[in-house]
């Protein structure tokens, strides 16, 4: 059973598995979000029978597993870049077919699954940047958590605020917060903007976005305090 709010004593180690993917959304959805998952929080079996009949296809196990879990739950998957449904599943026509399962809000980039490695139980994922499509994360499980993690920044009751993080904070960010597993994942909008990296302390999530020179951060507390703790640990020009 996982426990306590830090994000990176969690995630320490890395995923390695896709059961620590349910572990950990089941983990995150009752300790930072307040609303432990529940039955109804997942995709029936019936929909996601559904949308493999019209696709003409399975889909890879991880993916399938996320949507039965939690596919239902909108503040851990449709506030930003919002999970697409089961119905909106398609494929795009780039690198041979890819299977589109998440979209930026403005439709600027997709997320998807390969064609040729569909039939992987934990395939990687490619997202559509300005460049083009490009490999995102090696495994479907870590694309769940990435999405989790992202979703939840934005969600309507959020503790959240973000700031381009002046170069002289670097080292309070990294003496602070500690660095979460996850791999290193670019920024759909620019290679400027990537890549994202994940920071965390108890009650504190913060994702940078770029490198030195080019950073920005996104910030969420458990509650208020946890928020302007970060605020003050990290005083830039926070814009909310």
């Amino acid at each position: 059973m996982l426990d306590g709010p830090d994000v990176s004593t969690v995630l320490r180690g890395g995923v390695q598995t896709r059961f620590q993917v349910q572990d950990f959304v089941c983990w995150f959805a009752d300790a930072w979000m307040g609303c432990p998952l529940r039955s109804e929080d997942g995709c029936i079996e019936d929909e996601l029978a559904a949308a493999e009949a019209d696709l003409g296809f399975e889909l890879p196990t991880a993916l399938r597993e996320g949507f039965a879990l939690f596919g239902r739950r909108d503040d851990l998957t449709r506030q930003q870049d919002p999970l697409v449904r089961p119905t909106g599943l398609y494929v795009h026509d780039a690198l041979n077919g890819v299977l589109v399962f998440r979209r930026e809000n403005q439709d600027c980039a997709f997320w998807g699954i390969s064609l040729d490695e569909i039939e992987q139980e934990d395939p990687p994922v490619v997202v559509e940047s300005r460049e083009g499509w490009i490999p995102f994360l090696d495994r479907m499980s870590l694309a769940w958590v990435e999405l989790v993690l992202s979703e939840s920044l934005f969600s309507a009751d959020s503790c959240y605020d973000a700031c381009e993080l002046p170069d002289a904070l670097l080292p309070s960010l990294h003496a602070r917060y500690a660095r979460v597993d996850l791999p290193d994942h670019p920024m759909w909008a620019s290679k400027d903007d990537s890549p994202v990296r994940w920071y965390a302390a108890p009650g504190q999530l913060v994702r940078r976005d770029g490198l030195q020179d080019q950073s920005w951060i996104h910030a969420r507390g458990r509650t208020n305090a946890d928020l302007e703790a970060i605020r003050e640990d990290l005083p830039g020009p926070w814009i909310c």
